[in-house]
């Protein structure tokens, strides 16, 4: 019998409830789609606009696709979306936990490429999702049109050690179930108060309290691998991202991608809000032809 990702069954339905309200606001049609793959059964959220340049996108860690959607709206008009549900992660996807340490999210990808029925996508993902589509650019290169990794792990991760202060309020709040101790934790990811807002209380909280959550995240990836992909990149990373600070980030994307742009998010840290100007470069680079390949 497969273990559970979840703390109970009961727990699991209130993920789940919380899922389909988020879904119900992005006010754009959308349908739930699965495909099979050989880590086990994957559901994607099918939205944005039909006749768009397609796109897979991936969710952050230990959240989920319909939060996620939630903050990539700017998308929704030009982009056909495929919101991929993280397989053994909080949603609807098999409970299949793959490791972090290698490139099983890299096959995995490729897998679902293959079922959505393309011969390339580009690809779309931030933080845990950043580093799901590095490992598939090692493993799958052929299937990327282009890569858009934001914030991501997989490429330049900082020591552990580092983020150990967030240990101490998650402990706290483990023990009181006090919100002003939860949102101690955030605070290092998040550098203002102003970056946690209730939304991400709410869904961070669901998962810390209903899922088994996983601390490790995609590892750095292997340059020897890396070079194999000639796909297009661009790399978005925080300047005080304590999880994947910033120049070390972009500095290691830049000798270690061979078709790699960087971008650094000045002054903010892992949890922010993107402004209008960087969605706009988002969705313009995504939306280049091929003819800009180096």
């Amino acid at each position: 019998m497969q273990k559970t990702i979840y703390k109970s069954e009961e727990r699991k339905q209130k993920i789940l409830e919380l899922y389909d309200r988020q879904l119900k606001r992005l006010n754009v049609p959308y349908r739930d789609l699965y495909v099979e793959t050989s880590f086990g059964r994957t559901h994607l959220i099918e939205t944005g606009s039909p006749e768009g340049e397609p796109l897979l996108v991936f969710h952050g860690g230990n959240a989920t696709t319909a939060y996620n959607l939630l903050t990539c709206d700017f998308l929704f008009k030009d982009f056909h979306i495929y919101a991929v549900d993280t397989i053994g992660h909080p949603g609807k996807s098999a409970e299949t936990s793959l490791s972090a340490f290698n490139y099983d999210y890299g096959k995995w990808v490729g897998e679902v490429i293959d079922a959505l029925g393309y011969e390339q996508i580009s690809l779309f993902g931030g933080s845990f999702g950043g580093g799901i589509i590095a490992k598939a650019m090692c493993t799958v290169p052929e299937k990327i049109k282009r890569a858009l990794l934001y914030i991501p792990s997989g490429i330049k991760n900082a020591f552990q050690l580092k983020n150990a202060r967030m240990m101490f309020p998650m402990m706290m709040y483990w023990m009181s179930g006090k919100d002003s101790w939860f949102r101690k934790t955030l605070l290092p990811m998040a550098i203002t108060e102003d970056n946690i807002t209730d939304e991400i209380i709410e869904t961070a909280k669901l998962s810390i309290d209903h899922a088994k959550i996983k601390t490790a995240m995609p590892t750095n990836v292997s340059a020897t691998k890396m070079a194999c992909c000639k796909a297009p990149a661009l790399v978005m990373a925080a300047e005080k991202d304590c999880l994947f600070p910033g120049e070390g980030v972009l500095e290691r994307a830049e000798k270690i991608i061979p078709n790699c742009e960087t971008y650094l998010i000045r002054g903010r840290g892992h949890m922010h809000f993107l402004n209008d100007a960087e969605k706009k470069r988002i969705a313009q680079y995504l939306l280049e032809k091929e003819s800009s390949k180096g």
